[in-house]
C-alpha cells in the first residue's frame, strides 16, 4: 500500500460525507429509533464486507465491465428500495398519529445489508478509489492490499454510520414526541426510500 496516511485521509473524507447509505440509516433511525439505526448501520457495513470480498476477488471489475450485470444490480437495488417504500406506506397502524411500527431487528439488519450489496455505486467506489493506493512493487500481493484497504474503509464506515445513527436516533426521539411529525412520519419515510430508489436507477458508470 502506497502512502497509507494519504489513503486514510482520503478514505475518511469520502466515507464521512453524507451519501445514500447515510440517508438510509438516518431515515431508519429517525423513524424507528436509535437501535434500528445502529442495526441498519451494521447491516450496511456487512454489505461493505461483501463488496470488499468481491473487489479482492476481481468480481467487482467484471460487474462494472458488463453493462448487463451492472444494470441488473442497479435495477435490483432500486426495486428493493421501492419495496421498502411500499412496505412503509402499507404499514398498519392505529391512526395517523401512531408512530411507524418498528421492524424486527433481524429484518432491519437484512434490509441494510441488501441496500448496500445492491448499490452499484459502492462497486464503482472500490474500483475507482482503492487501486489509486496500490503499490504494485510491494512484496504484498495486490489483492491483499485491496482487502486491507477495503477493511479499513469499512471500519471507518462503521464509526461514521454509528455517529449518524445515534445522532439521528436522538433527533427522532424528539420528533416522535410531536403529533405533527407522527402524522407525516410514515409517508415521509416512504418518499425518502422512493427517492433513494430513483437515485439507484439513475446511477451510471461513474464513481459514487
Amino acid at each position: 500500500m502506497s502512502h497509507p496516511l494519504l489513503f486514510l485521509l482520503a478514505a475518511t473524507t469520502l466515507v464521512v460525507i453524507p451519501g445514500p447509505n447515510h440517508l438510509y440509516i438516518i431515515t431508519r433511525s429517525v423513524a424507528e429509533g436509535r437501535r434500528a439505526g445502529v442495526v441498519s448501520a451494521l447491516g450496511v457495513e456487512s454489505g461493505t464486507l461483501v463488496h470488499v470480498a468481491a473487489a479482492t476477488a476481481g468480481l467487482s471489475a467484471l460487474v462494472a465491465a458488463s453493462a448487463t450485470a451492472f444494470s441488473a444490480l442497479r435495477y435490483a437495488g432500486a426495486a428493493y428500495l421501492v419495496y421498502l417504500a411500499i412496505r412503509t406506506f402499507r404499514a398498519r397502524d392505529e391512526g395517523d398519529a401512531t408512530p411507524l411500527p418498528p421492524q424486527p431487528l433481524r429484518r432491519v439488519y437484512l434490509d441494510g445489508l441488501l441496500v448496500n450489496v445492491l448499490n452499484p455505486k459502492v462497486v464503482l467506489f472500490f474500483l475507482a478509489f482503492l487501486p489509486q493506493f496500490v503499490d504494485r512493487g510491494a512484496a504484498v500481493p495486490v489483492p491483499a492490499q485491496i482487502a486491507v484497504m477495503g477493511l479499513v474503509t469499512g471500519l471507518i464506515g462503521v464509526v461514521s454510520d454509528m455517529v449518524y445513527a445515534v445522532a439521528a436516533g436522538s433527533i427522532g426521539a424528539w420528533l416522535r414526541a410531536r403529533p405533527a411529525f407522527r402524522r407525516r412520519q410514515r409517508h415521509a419515510t416512504g418518499v425518502i426510500y422512493l427517492g433513494l430508489g430513483a437515485a439507484a436507477v439513475l446511477a451510471g458508470p461513474r464513481r459514487a
